[in-house]
């Protein structure tokens, strides 16, 4: 049923203004982009809390944002040659796995909102607080555009890789990272994003930074092409998934994450643009805000 102003959508059962979803969807995503980060681990306590959408179709729905609204940042990325290779096809290979098994799980042991909910929280607060202590202790070394004139301190070089490790050069620096430990972190970190719904690569950026101490800037373009790659296993997997537990909603509102995904489509875009013109630490605290706000919503709204 549509009128002037309001939408309902069939499948999730959402009515809302028509221009909220992509609004809200866009805001996200500029600020979420600039670490690597879709932005979709914010809307989804949007779509349960706000918009009341809590069937476990709303994974799925959230999955397809990822789809529709990550190819503008990661051309970006791409264009700036901001893109580490050998780390994005670890994300891809190591989280793959995982978002289907966390696809299975969301639904056969956490298909309550309020389980998933607790469940979400404590994933997000670990990260969170991980997050904060990094910026604290300061253990990137800030990289700020306005500094330098060399435009070639934001792109990548030097790009080597073998079984066991892989190395590039960005700002001057070499970093080099175990392919192992990445396959490892990107499998479990895949269950999550699936249990979740936001994708392997969505929460990946911020282990990164955190545990293997990677600039923010040169990895937010390989966790965002992680996530749309797996996004789209698990919108196919939801999607099949639906004809085996016909009893609940499981496949995605095909309509309503587009609407979202227009949205953040644009925020991405600008996000990528913009993210070399803020310091690191700034986009840390703007990933600890995000993810501290989400995971202390989550557990309130568990406890109460």
């Amino acid at each position: 049923m549509i009128d002037l102003f309001h939408i309902t959508f069939t499948v999730s059962g959402v009515t809302t203004w028509i221009f909220i979803p992509p609004l809200i969807a866009f805001a996200v995503s500029f600020f979420t982009s600039m670490g690597g980060v879709s932005g979709a681990f914010v809307l989804l306590p949007f779509q349960m809390s706000v918009l009341n959408y809590t069937a476990p179709s709303v994974s799925g729905t959230n999955q397809l944002f990822n789809i529709i609204a990550i190819p503008s940042g990661v051309w970006r990325y791409v264009k700036e040659k901001r893109m580490v290779w050998p780390l994005t096809w670890a994300v891809i290979i190591g989280t793959l796995p995982g978002v289907l098994i966390g696809a299975w799980v969301r639904l056969e042991y956490l298909p309550d909102s309020q389980d998933f909910k607790f469940f979400a929280g404590f994933v997000l607060l670990y990260i969170g607080i991980k997050l904060f202590t990094d910026v604290i202790k300061q253990k990137q070394t800030v990289l700020n555009i306005e500094n330098t004139n060399n435009k070639t301190d934001f792109i990548i070089t030097e790009t080597r890789f073998s079984v066991k490790q892989a190395e590039f050069r960005f700002g001057g620096q070499k970093y080099i990272f175990s392919i192992p430990g990445v396959f490892l972190l990107c499998f479990i970190v895949g269950i999550i994003g699936g249990i979740y719904g936001i994708g392997g690569g969505a929460i990946i950026a911020p282990f990164f930074v955190a545990f293997f101490h990677l600039p923010v800037y040169a990895v937010a373009g390989a966790s965002l092409m992680g996530t749309f790659v797996t996004s789209i296993a698990g919108v196919i997997t939801y999607q099949v998934l639906s004809y085996v537990y016909s009893g609940i909603s499981v496949a995605p509102d095909w309509y309503l994450g587009f609407l979202f995904g227009t949205g953040g489509f644009a925020g991405m875009y600008l996000g990528a643009r913009l993210q070399k013109h803020f310091s690191v630490n700034v986009i840390k605290l703007i990933l600890c805000f995000c993810v501290l706000f989400v995971a202390s919503k989550y557990i309130y709204d568990f406890i109460n």
